[in-house]
């Protein structure tokens, strides 16, 4: 086995074909991490000339000189290879040292233990103590906090429309069937739209109560991923006009109803059920009248930034408007991906609604994220989390004056 520092792009090639692949690991996220400030390298093993394991690592020069290294869900390894596993840790041990480093870090895309959909551990399920075991054994410590996310919610594609809905809880079902009947429209942004996009997760993280990314950010993730077509920026708009003429048509169909109920000699309590749902329609109608004087023929009410990388669909960020939320949106932009998906799911293996709170069970705090997503159907998973290994005393030092400073 040789340690080696690999060219980007026959590492790309190593990842595209990884069992381990994640676009966390992808050259485009070293190039966005080196806007950032951060320096990328590649590094792997090669045995007969080919390459068995590697990872995408980037530094950033910290206190005293020293830098930090970070393998954002790194390695792309097989953790279960002890023998391998150690050997590529004391290479990149040295590779820290040698370049000024007291510190590197890995999130694994390793799965900790199988959940069902609602977080309980799977009888019989994936258990990977043994990789965890390992991680211990050649000296990496758990983070108790972790960059990446940890908790997962997500859906396996491998099936169609007809019966993804079906298994839908009734209340995700019926909001899905309301988002497409109301005249809403799904469109794809330019870069010089993503603003956009920064106004709507800027109202939910004001909302929910979380920190949201720059503008700068949305652009950069653009810049990296569009040109592979790896990234999507949709929002879903209101076409205000045709929601109008949809709602007029339907109130003449009601009325229409009512003569016909009338003729009939039906029971005024059969009557007053399709008046009311005249009344209904009517307000509908003149909300949407306003909203167009105000706002014009398209509104935004949400949208959504994902990540089409390797065989799964991220749904990597999404924001909406407290004020829509009636119009139910938010199951347009998720409904619109998932449909991709399994378009084309002999490319993308699931669909990962991506971060929901630990431990659900045991915090109900943001449980309406995990709430929302549970309704598609699917499963929680849950990653092994951070690990770190200290390759010089700055980073005791480092921790003190964080334990200091809080």
């Amino acid at each position: 086995m040789t340690f080696t520092i690999l060219k980007e792009k026959e590492f790309k090639k190593f990842l595209d074909n990884s069992n381990e692949k994640t676009f966390l690991q992808t050259p485009s996220i070293a190039h966005l991490r080196e806007k950032e400030g951060w320096t990328p390298y590649y590094l792997g093993v090669k045995e007969n000339n080919k390459i068995i394991c590697a990872t995408m690592i980037v530094s950033k020069k910290r206190h005293f000189g020293k830098y930090e290294f970070y393998a954002p869900r790194g390695f792309l390894i097989d953790y279960k290879n002890y023998e391998l596993l150690k050997y590529f840790t004391e290479e990149i041990k040295k590779f820290v040292k040698k370049n000024n480093g007291y510190i590197f870090r890995i999130d694994p895309y390793v799965i900790n233990i199988e959940r069902d959909i609602d977080g309980n551990i799977k009888e019989n399920g994936i258990n990977n103590k043994e990789i965890i075991d390992n991680l211990k054994r050649l000296g990496y410590k758990k983070e108790k906090e972790e960059e990446q996310v940890v908790w997962m919610f997500c859906l396996d594609l491998d099936t169609d429309e007809e019966t993804l809905l079906k298994n839908m809880r009734s209340f995700t079902r019926r909001n899905i069937t309301k988002a497409l009947n109301n005249s809403l429209r799904i469109r794809e942004l330019e870069f010089n739209e993503l603003q956009t996009i920064k106004d709507l997760t800027d109202a939910t993280s004001e909302r929910k109560g979380f920190p949201n990314r720059n503008l700068k950010y949305f652009e950069r993730m653009y810049e990296v991923f569009k040109p592979n077509n790896e990234i999507n920026n949709i929002v879903c708009e209101l076409d205000t006009k045709k929601y109008i003429l949809n709602k007029e048509k339907e109130i003449k169909e009601q009325e229409k109803r009512l003569e016909e109920l009338n003729k009939l000699g039906a029971k005024q309590e059969k009557k007053d059920k399709v008046l009311k749902d005249i009344d209904k329609l009517k307000e509908e109608k003149k909300e949407v009248e306003t909203l167009r004087k105000e706002k014009g023929d398209f509104i935004t009410l949400s949208g959504g930034v994902f990540i089409t990388y390797g065989d799964e669909i991220i749904y990597l960020f999404g924001g909406n408007y407290k004020e829509y939320m009636h119009f139910a949106s938010p199951y347009m932009v998720q409904w619109e991906m998932i449909t991709r998906g399994l378009k084309n799911n002999k490319k993308y293996r699931r669909y990962n609604f991506y971060g929901i709170p630990k431990n659900i069970n045991t915090h109900p705090e943001g449980y309406g994220i995990y709430d929302f997503k549970k309704g598609y159907t699917g499963y929680v998973e849950e990653l092994i989390g951070e690990y770190s290994y200290k390759t010089s005393i700055v980073y005791d030092i480092m921790k003190l004056i964080k334990l200091i400073r809080k």
